[in-house]
């Protein structure tokens, strides 16, 4: 009795891995909806298929990126040079002086400066997902980063009629990429600029919680709709408020790449406009 129940539980198991191979082999042909079959008790090969289906949803979320992202590139990289070839075409067929072809070749020169700004900031953040920053890690202190940062986007808050406002009363040794968070901190001040109108404040605060120090950018602007707090960290993302605002949908995009290499959190807060935190972890 007992040799035949062993022959009977080797079966099934044997039955369940060639199903799970059978299944494994439809997804490596290209059948992404296909997952491992799980059933209702805890055994190693459950939690096997568990890990596995796993990994194939984020596969299958990450290919569904790539092919999105690839779209978005290709749609508003044709939008730009799109501008510039009828600003060539108009110039050379309607320009008579020297002065008009000269400010239709400034014109596709901007739309050109466009173009490459896309490209540029997408190759920055391919090369943060990917860690290649990772070996400048050091100890730096984030009072010095705000600082930094204040300097140079309180002359142009000011232009717009903004007061800028550094609050430093707390200060904080974190362990990163010097360069990466300043760019990340001005990334949201800049865009805190954008959105806020004449005579609105920006607070850009440094504050110390139980869990580590947090960076606060707090603007007096129309805010970030609660349904669109999660899609205004992915690329090219632009809400309705943003359509006619100067960028490129990136700027938020790679904060947050910025912020996922260095292990810290980011999130939007409720405010009377628009708070965003990044909560970073104690060196």
């Amino acid at each position: 009795m007992q040799v035949r129940c062993d022959q009977a539980v080797r079966k099934r198991a044997q039955w369940r891995i060639d199903e799970m191979n059978r299944r494994v082999q439809r997804v490596v042909a290209g059948e992404w909806k296909e997952r491992l079959p799980v059933g209702g008790y805890d055994d190693p090969l459950n939690r096997l298929a568990k890990i596995v289906n796993d990994m194939l949803n984020q596969i299958e979320r990450l290919v569904g990126d790539l092919s999105s992202v690839g779209d978005d590139i290709a749609h508003d990289l044709r939008t730009p040079l799109t501008r510039v070839r009828a600003i060539l075409e108009r110039g050379r067929d309607n320009g008579r002086t020297l002065n008009e072809l000269s400010e239709a070749t400034d014109r596709a020169i901007t739309g050109l400066d466009q173009s490459l700004a896309i490209i540029t900031a997408l190759l920055r953040i391919a090369e943060i997902d990917h860690a290649r920053r990772s070996a400048a890690m050091t100890t730096l202190r984030l009072e010095e980063i705000l600082r930094a940062v204040h300097e140079l986007y309180h002359p142009i808050a000011e232009d717009k009629g903004i007061s800028l406002r550094l609050d430093l009363h707390d200060v904080a040794v974190v362990s990163g990429d010097r360069d990466l968070l300043l760019e990340a901190v001005a990334n949201l001040v800049d865009n805190a600029i954008k959105f806020t109108p004449t005579q609105g404040a920006i607070d850009l605060r440094l504050l110390q919680r139980a869990d580590g120090p947090v960076v606060r950018v707090e603007d007096t602007g129309p805010g970030i709709k609660l349904a669109e707090r999660d899609a205004v960290w992915t690329r090219f993302y632009r809400s309705d408020r943003s359509r006619h605002a100067p960028g490129v949908g990136l700027g938020l995009s790679l904060v947050a790449a910025i912020v996922k290499l260095h292990g810290f959190d980011l999130a939007i807060d409720d405010g009377p406009g628009c708070r965003i935190e990044i909560a970073c972890h104690g060196a």
